[in-house]
């Protein structure tokens, strides 16, 4: 399998009187699993399509491996989707839908049944498509993604209507993806997922790039250097802290916040007072709390104070 790079550059797309896109630029690396979030209305969708040739930009450009989606022979084997779970014919089985795909792409007809036991649907792949839940619709969705054995994925909210086994499953699946070498860009809102997948994750706003880091990068940044402290001593740790370079507040009964000194210098210095303790932990920002900062004023909508909708 060659490695190829999804490069997204200077798009520009206007519906009307809406700036869909407004300049976004970035890359999606092969070898990496790259998260891209943002409020609805934020660009992503519109992202893909361009890149997969559904949409074409008013500028810039959008390439796998160095080439448009138009121009690719066979794309199946450039670049596999999960774009819409429910764009499939019902009353089509699982397994004829594959194979109608496969012809197309002129691809083994075994192939099919690999991917279907790749995604766990060996048992259900004679039942018509259209009597399955929206979990094993996305299982068939990665199926169909899987066809051409791509380079790329490109996989917009795979984890929708999945139970916590299905969730578990597609996150080891995508990471197994990338440490294959493919270039691997998902969409999701659940922050949590990627911050255990992804390596890079891009956030988005109203049409452009607002952050484009390593899952850490953006951690570290949104952290603060606050150390929460459980002791049963907080007036003699406070005396002995204070000293030391630590400035402290008292958060709770038996709880204090330290910041200006490490969790383990906290701990060196509680040591030499013999003052106990028995949790000091480094406040470590969540990748929500950094959407949450990044995209504070760029969603479309948003509830008021009062319950009503603000746009």
């Amino acid at each position: 399998m060659i490695e190829q790079t999804i490069e997204v550059s200077g798009l520009r797309k206007r519906f009307g009187q809406t700036l869909a896109l407004d300049g976004m630029t970035f890359t999606v690396a092969p070898g990496r699993v790259t998260g891209f979030v943002g409020p609805n209305g934020a660009g992503k969708s519109t992202t893909i399509r361009v890149i997969l040739g559904l949409d074409t930009p008013d500028e810039g450009r959008a390439l796998v491996g160095g080439n448009a989606y138009q121009n690719l022979f066979h794309p199946l084997r450039h670049v596999g989707a999960l774009v819409d779970a429910g764009a499939l014919q019902p009353s089509r089985t699982a397994r004829n839908h594959l194979l109608w795909m496969a012809r197309s792409q002129d691809l083994d007809h075994r192939r099919v049944d690999e991917v279907i036991e790749l995604v766990g649907l060996t048992s259900a792949a004679r039942r018509k498509a259209g009597g399955y839940s929206l979990g094993m619709r996305q299982r068939l969705g990665i199926a169909a993604a899987m066809l051409g054995d791509p380079p790329v994925l490109i996989l917009d909210e795979p984890f929708n209507g999945m139970d916590p086994e299905g969730i578990i499953w597609v996150r080891h699946f995508l990471r197994s993806l990338a440490e294959q070498g493919r270039a691997v860009l998902v969409s999701s809102h659940l922050m949590s997922e990627l911050q255990d997948m992804a390596d890079q994750v891009v956030v988005v706003g109203r049409g452009r790039v607002l952050a484009d880091a390593s899952v850490d990068e953006l951690l570290a940044r949104a952290s603060s250097d606050h150390v929460l402290l459980r002791t049963p001593e907080p007036a003699e740790a406070a005396i002995a802290l204070e000293p030391a370079g630590g400035e402290v507040a008292v958060t709770d009964r038996g709880t204090l916040a330290v910041s200006g000194m490490g969790a383990q210098r906290v701990v060196e210095v509680l040591n030499r007072a013999a003052i106990g303790f028995s949790e000091v932990t480094t406040q470590r920002a969540s990748l929500e709390d950094v959407y949450l900062q990044l995209t504070g004023g760029e969603a479309e909508f948003r509830a008021g104070s009062d319950g009503r909708v603000a746009r």
